[in-house]
């Protein structure tokens, strides 16, 4: 659901960077006051995790359609609506500008599309159905219903701002009646791969799970390093070896333009900021298209995989260590 440039105007796109920094802001105000022990390490091996899961592309059957995961929910019901939402924006951020995944000048509306309402809605949905405690059927279920959901407002917010842009070639309806349905069953794969991985967790380590209430098995059969390991391991071999299986269909929004203009892109407007942003990318992207330049190849796919990942991790890790210490600078002293 990565956005193109082309697909936006530039005020709508800078109403929608206003309404993610926003949501940012009071995002970064609200982990400031956690309290939570590892906080920091979790994120940024989630967020490894769901980038190198976004590399693969899973058919559509019978469309012609692909898709892939977004990660807010199962970002959410790890790590908490806030610190996903600014998890997601570290790897919003980086298929950006490294890999030239989604516009620069569409950032804001992919952040908005693919993690406000992932980790917010996503992340409410999970908590409301399970204050009365969890059990793997209900996390399938709660993963199921508030990825569909989810996925959905995504894809509507999409048409919608398409439609605030001009976007003639489009049509809000026409664009609408094929964006939803083909959503709804993207959503619904996401809810699966959701499930798989927290019923994972909750039969590793429940207390993982953020909502949770005490389990009946404290611990969990795995320690908090082991399951970090995991998780890092299973992130390497996801961007390593599972992206070469991605399919080569155009994803949901890809999909869903070519039904109604012929090509799966829209030409952009060859000036002013459209250039600017496109030249700000062509120079920070390293592997574009998450191959080497020029070229295509699987080894160039790998490399990026494992490169990306690792960079979500790193950044993560190193901005959190920054907020951290400024935060505690700032404590009055004792």
């Amino acid at each position: 659901m990565h956005m193109a440039d082309a697909l936006l105007a530039p005020t709508v796109a800078g109403v929608m960077y206003a309404c993610s920094a926003g949501a940012a802001v009071c995002s970064i105000r609200k982990i400031k006051a956690e309290s939570r022990d590892k906080l920091i390490p979790l994120m940024g091996v989630m967020g490894a995790f769901v980038f190198a899961a976004q590399m693969i592309n899973f058919t559509i059957p019978g469309t012609g359609s692909s898709g892939h995961l977004c990660g807010g929910v199962l970002l959410s019901a790890v790590v908490g609506p806030y610190a996903a939402f600014l998890t997601m924006i570290c790897v919003l951020l980086i298929q950006c500008l490294l890999f030239a995944d989604g516009g620069l000048l569409a950032l804001g509306a992919n952040i908005w599309n693919m993690a406000f309402y992932g980790c917010f809605i996503g992340g409410m949905i999970w908590q409301l159905a399970l204050k009365q405690g969890l059990s793997k059927k209900k996390i399938i279920t709660v993963s199921l219903f508030a990825s569909i959901i989810t996925l959905q407002l995504g894809a509507f917010s999409v048409s919608a701002e398409t439609f605030a842009s001009g976007i003639t070639e489009l049509p809000f309806t026409a664009f609408l009646f094929v964006m939803q349905p083909i959503h709804l069953a993207i959503g619904a794969v996401e809810g699966f791969i959701t499930a798989a991985v927290l019923v994972f967790l909750y039969e590793a380590r429940p207390s993982l799970l953020r909502q949770s209430e005490p389990a009946p098995i404290a611990c969990g059969r795995l320690s908090f390093g082991k399951i970090i390991a995991v998780l890092t391991a299973a992130a390497a071999v996801t961007a390593g070896i599972l992206s070469q299986f991605a399919s080569a269909f155009p994803d949901g929004l890809e999909w869903s333009v070519e039904r109604l203009t012929g090509n799966t892109e829209l030409e952009g407007t060859k000036s002013g900021i459209y250039i600017f942003v496109e030249e700000i990318q062509r120079f920070t992207a390293v592997l574009p298209d998450y191959n080497f330049i020029g070229a295509e190849s699987a080894v160039g796919t790998s490399v990026s995989g494992l490169a990306g990942a690792a960079v979500v991790l790193i950044s993560i890790i190193l901005i959190g260590r920054c907020f951290k210490k400024v935060a505690h600078s700032h404590k009055p002293d004792q």
